[in-house]
């Protein structure tokens, strides 16, 4: 097929309140880029989204141009990408990403000045580019489900069809006692929780592991008593998220330790991302299943931690494409290393994506009910605003009862509605 013609869009959707991870901690008001892209061939088009994080996908491109331009450098990679491929011709999206990737990331270390630039944050600029494609392909195969369109390399890790999901939240460094009590009422068995704050902004680590400390054991102390039947051990677990904060073994073992001696290592699940991604540091005498996130971005960099060390792998099709994701889940499967769908931060549409991504995976050892995470609501000011562009908005299968989302015949039927037309999406371009 050859794209004729594409089109972009973006939208600015204000936060509930601060965001911090990564150390990174802005007191501003805070907003989230929803890109929105648009590419139709002679006959069909596909729309696809995006959320921005250049925090997490590089904070260097934040640091050298400040949070709004970096959004403006990611936003105006997706634009290139949009533009270059006008008149492009190809078989499935996985073509198309490897025709784009290169020159949007060159594109991208130009525009920041940061010249060794990750190519998670290229990833991140086509995401919507990719959801697009998918769409495309999808109507011009005549596939009217998710099933239908997954790459044969990826579908022996895609055999499952759980009946349930459950929601993993999101702790970051401001949310306190009210609000993780409460997360564990709605029925969360498995609390994401962001370690690796820069308390007084100094980047001393020291300040940073006592902090850490102490935010575990405010989890603990309210999670301690509390069970739960969708864990292997019948208690809540937990998910810590360091976004490469820590500098070295040494620190980690000392926040470990802590754990230890407040019973809370053995419910530690997954630890994601500890160490920065030049730091080659093996993780193979970590006790407990470590998890690599931001760091993985194609199928190499999924061989070289699996040789490091890791037994986990964190995939987000909604933030490095879902090309780059059946990739490296077909890697990782073909070493018996579990994955998992992480968030970041997306809207309702983009959940229903990574739902159908992470209802075909096996579930993350440790937990009887398989979970992904979605924090969206938590974190959006228009959250109830933003379903409105949902096709489905409203299903019961959008919603969460007990902590998970309950995947029907409906659900399964129009793979959560991701290849339906959005009216709403659809008078962007008008």
């Amino acid at each position: 097929m050859i794209i004729k013609k594409t089109q972009s869009e973006f939208i600015k959707e204000p936060l509930i309140g601060t965001f911090g991870f990564k150390g990174y901690h802005d007191t501003k008001p805070q907003y989230l880029w929803q890109s929105v892209a648009k590419i139709e061939s002679e006959l069909n088009s596909g729309i696809g989204l995006a959320t921005q994080s250049p925090v997490w996908s590089d904070i260097r491109s934040v640091k050298e141009n400040n949070i709004n331009g970096a959004n403006a450098i990611m936003y105006s990679m997706t634009v290139y990408a949009l533009k270059i491929s006008e008149n492009m011709s190809f078989d499935t999206p996985d073509e198309l990403l490897d025709k784009l990737l290169p020159r949007v990331h060159e594109y991208g270390k130009r525009l920041s000045g940061v010249d060794d630039l990750s190519l998670t944050f290229a990833l991140n600029s086509l995401v919507s580019v990719d959801f697009a494609a998918w769409v495309l392909y999808a109507r011009e195969k005549g596939f009217n489900t998710f099933d239908k369109f997954i790459p044969d390399y990826a579908r022996p890790a895609m055999s499952e069809k759980h009946d349930r999901l459950g929601r993993i939240p999101l702790i970051t460094y401001g949310n306190g006692e009210r609000e993780i009590k409460k997360l564990i009422s709605d029925g969360d068995y498995l609390l994401k929780v962001k370690i690796g704050s820069d308390p007084d902004h100094d980047n001393d680590y020291n300040k940073m592991l006592e902090f850490d400390k102490e935010r575990l054991s405010l989890v603990h102390d309210i999670a301690r008593d509390v069970h739960s039947s969708c864990t292997v051990t019948g208690n809540i677990a937990y998910y810590l998220d360091a976004n490469s904060r820590y500098p070295s073994k040494e620190y980690l073992f000392k926040l470990l330790e802590h754990a230890d001696k407040i019973g809370a290592l053995e419910r530690i699940v997954v630890l994601e991302e500890p160490f920065p991604e030049d730091a080659d540091i093996d993780v193979s005498d970590i006790p407990v299943r470590v998890a690599a996130d931001e760091s993985v971005h194609d199928v190499e960099s999924v061989r070289k931690h699996i040789q490091m060390g890791y037994t986990a792998i964190a995939l987000k099709p909604i933030a490095k494409t879902l090309t780059m994701s059946f990739r490296m889940l077909a890697e990782a499967h073909k070493h018996k290393i579990p994955c998992f769908c992480a968030d970041l931060t997306v809207n309702p549409i983009m959940v229903e994506w990574n739902k159908n991504f992470a209802c075909r995976i096996a579930s993350l050892p440790g937990l009887k009910v398989p979970a992904f995470e979605s924090n969206g609501p938590q974190n959006y000011r228009n959250w109830n605003e933003m379903e409105k562009a949902h096709p489905c908005c409203g299903k019961p299968f959008t919603k969460i009862r007990d902590g998970c989302f309950i995947l029907d015949s409906e659900f399964y039927g129009n793979s959560g509605g991701i290849l339906l037309d959005s009216p709403v999406l659809n008078e962007l371009f008008e």
